[in-house]
């Protein structure tokens, strides 16, 4: 049986004070969610920095095992513009321990870090090497050398502290070995963050070797220093090959400990 024609209810569309309603509640909901999805990106990317970290931790062991030492933090450093000198950084001298093996068969260390025949090798952009909270096109090189975002710790330079001699673990042409490490292993920094400075490190240029001077993420973009891109501090290395989260409140007397191999000092809390 053919059922009799009836009216279709009748629906009232939103009003324009409805759609705004709506509207506005939508912004709201992004605007409380995006920090939450940066900062869980970020809890990631942090993360990702500190295994870069303990991937160059586990190189370091596997050359003091191979060489006796750990690697110098620079060969030939130029302290003036002799171009002659290598300045060859202690991140060249790790390749082959961190599987990059091909790009150190690229290289030819007797040779300065800039020469023409180290140009296609030093060219390469290496994981372990950068760190993902760092923005790229905020810290371009012109010069064509992969970028590093860690650097070797030479000593501490606060106040008095000239760090003469250097009390580091990554010094220029002297390497360091276990025996000197008197403070302990896993109280001494080897390698932290260095992600502002500029112009950008290279893993291949002796540049990537500092004092700590400043405490951390408060140097100046011209000095070399422990600074990150993570909110609160900084990741850093240590000679046992753990990595953790440095608080960028911790005391310039705490750092001062912790970047010397042999200073005699009672470490806690950091």
């Amino acid at each position: 049986m053919k059922c009799p024609p009836h009216n279709r209810p009748y629906r009232a569309g939103m009003s324009l004070v409805e759609l705004l309603v709506v509207m506005a509640i939508i912004g709201l909901l992004i605007a409380l969610l995006l920090p939450a999805i940066e900062q869980t990106r970020e809890t990631a990317r942090r993360a990702q920095c500190l295994n870069n970290l303990r991937q160059i931790g586990i190189a370091l062991q596997g050359y003091h095992g191979a060489c006796g030492a750990f690697p110098v933090g620079c060969i030939e450093r130029r302290i003036t513009a002799d171009k002659s000198r290598r300045q060859i950084a202690w991140g060249a001298l790790l390749l082959p321990y961190v599987e990059q093996q091909a790009v150190y068969g690229m290289l030819d260390l007797t040779t300065p870090y800039d020469s023409a025949v180290n140009a296609a090798g030093a060219a390469a952009v290496l994981p372990v090497y950068v760190c993902p909270s760092v923005d790229r096109a905020t810290m371009n090189s012109t010069t064509g050398r992969g970028p590093t975002d860690y650097g070797g710790i030479y000593g501490p330079r606060f106040g008095a502290d000239h760090n003469d001699p250097p009390q580091g673990m990554m010094l220029y042409d002297v390497p360091v070995v276990l025996s000197m490490v008197t403070d302990g292993t896993s109280a001494t920094l080897i390698v932290s963050e260095d992600s502002q400075y500029l112009p950008p490190g290279e893993w291949i240029s002796g540049m990537s070797v500092f004092d700590v001077s400043y405490p951390i993420n408060l140097a100046p973009r011209i000095d070399n220093d422990i600074h990150s891109q993570h909110p609160g501090g900084a990741n850093g290395l240590f000679v046992d090959g753990s990595a953790r989260f440095l608080s960028d409140g911790i005391s310039t007397a705490v750092l001062t400990a912790i970047c010397t191999r042999a200073g005699g000092e009672a470490v806690n809390g950091f």
